[in-house]
């Protein structure tokens, strides 16, 4: 049985946080998690977050043995980009892309 987590408009770039994703699509629960705890990327920290809250959900549902979850699916997608600028010389401006993600997680028994 599925259990889903989704975090919306986390405040990092999908490039950076498919990067990390990426390492923990397909290993089981605990090794994801100790994966994540010894990743020294900002999106590590987003994505243990994410992966307790879904394992948390899966206790609430009472025919799941939480032992036997593993990461099914984990897909990150772009949200919508915050535009900022920065003066430049000759009083001309630069934007300034502050780009957000969508990340979702599925896990699910073996």
């Amino acid at each position: 049985m599925e259990v889903k987590a989704r975090l919306r408009f986390a405040r990092i770039a999908p490039r950076k946080a498919r990067l990390v994703a990426d390492l923990i699509r397909g290993k089981r629960s605990e090794e994801a998690l100790n994966i994540l705890n010894f990743t020294k990327k900002a999106a590590a920290k987003i994505l243990i977050k994410l992966l307790k809250s879904a394992i948390a959900n899966a206790t609430q549902k009472k025919t799941i043995d939480i032992d036997r979850l593993y990461v099914k699916q984990i897909m990150v997608d772009q949200g919508p980009t915050m535009k900022r600028y920065q003066a430049r010389a000759l009083g001309r401006a630069t934007m300034i892309r502050k780009r957000t993600s969508h990340i979702h997680i599925i896990l699910d028994e073996r």
